[in-house]
Parts: C-alpha cells; sequence; structure tokens
C-alpha cells in the first residue's frame, strides 16, 4: 500500500491542478464577460437612455397638449351635439311641412280631377241634348226642304234643269251643305 500513496498524492496534485485550471479559465471567461457588460451597459447609458428620455420628454409634452385641449374639445363635442339634435328638429319639422304640402297638394289634385270629371260629363250631355234638339231637327227640316224641292222641281219639269243636267248631275246645292 506503501507504493499506491505516492499515486494518490500524484493523482490528487493532478486533480488540484486541473481545479486550479478550469477556475482560472472560468476566471479569465468571466472577466471578458464583465468586460462586455461593462460595455454593453455604457452603450445602453450612451444610447438608449437620452431616448428614452427624449420619449419620456415626448409623452409629458403629449400629456399636456392633451390636457391643454380636453376642455375645448368637450366644448367642441357638446356643440356638435347640441347642432345635431337642432338639424334633427329641423328636419323633422320640414318633414311635417312636406308631408303637410303633399297631402293638401293631393286633395286639390283630386278636386281637379272630380270638377273637370264633371265639367267633362256636363259638355257631353250639352253635347247630346244639342244633337237631339237641334241637329236632328235640322237634319229633319232640311229633308223636307229637300223633298218640297224635289216635288217642285218634279212639278215644273225642265225648269229645274240648267245645261241639259239634273239636279242630281250637278250635285247638292250650296244651301244643302251649310246645314251640315
Amino acid at each position: 500500500m506503501e507504493n499506491l500513496l505516492p499515486i494518490f498524492v500524484a493523482l490528487t496534485g493532478i486533480a488540484v491542478l486541473l481545479q486550479a485550471g478550469l477556475l482560472l479559465g472560468m476566471y479569465l471567461t468571466m472577466r471578458k464577460t464583465g468586460a462586455r457588460l461593462e460595455e454593453l451597459a455604457t452603450e445602453v447609458k450612451t444610447k438608449a437612455l437620452p431616448a428614452i428620455e427624449s420619449t419620456k420628454s415626448t409623452l409629458e409634452s403629449a400629456q399636456a397638449i392633451i390636457n391643454e385641449f380636453q376642455p375645448r374639445v368637450k366644448v367642441i363635442i357638446e356643440n356638435v351635439e347640441e347642432t345635431s339634435s337642432a338639424i334633427r328638429a329641423q328636419v323633422d319639422r320640414a318633414n311635417a311641412v312636406v308631408n303637410d304640402a303633399v297631402d293638401r297638394a293631393r286633395l286639390q289634385i283630386i278636386r281637379g280631377d272630380e270638377m273637370l270629371t264633371r265639367t267633362l260629363d256636363k259638355v257631353e250631355n250639352t253635347s247630346d241634348i244639342v244633337t237631339r234638339t237641334v241637329v236632328s231637327p235640322v237634319k229633319q227640316v232640311s229633308g223636307i226642304i229637300q223633298g218640297v224641292t224635289a216635288g217642285v222641281e218634279f212639278l215644273f219639269g225642265n225648269k229645274g234643269r240648267k245645261n241639259g243636267r239634273s239636279r242630281e248631275a250637278r250635285g247638292p246645292m250650296p244651301q244643302d251643305e251649310m246645314f251640315i
């Protein structure tokens, strides 16, 4: 066992040296990582913090503008609401007036149509009456006159002829055309 003790001490020394190398490697790596982190922190401070600060000041100025214009916007909204209700009321009134005018116009058109229909009926009735009372008797009188004229011509013979033609050949007399 005595032979094993120097081997064990040698192995333990190698293990301690190996651990020391690993710790040295870890230390160097941590140092590099720390340097990189410090560089990143410096870069963030120099680049990102001013952007954050300017964003913060922009947000503050935007908040101030919103606070400044908020009463004006409220007044504008109230005015728009009042205007829209007034317009709605005026449109309702105009709609009522237009509906009333349309109803009245419709009634007047119906009255006019009825008056025109009655007038045309009266004109037609008058025309029928005139035809019955004036034209029919005139035709009858005209027929009687033509009959008497034909009888007179027949009785007097040749005197009813002019230029060797009879009355039928000459056509109707001018006074006959006046009755037609």
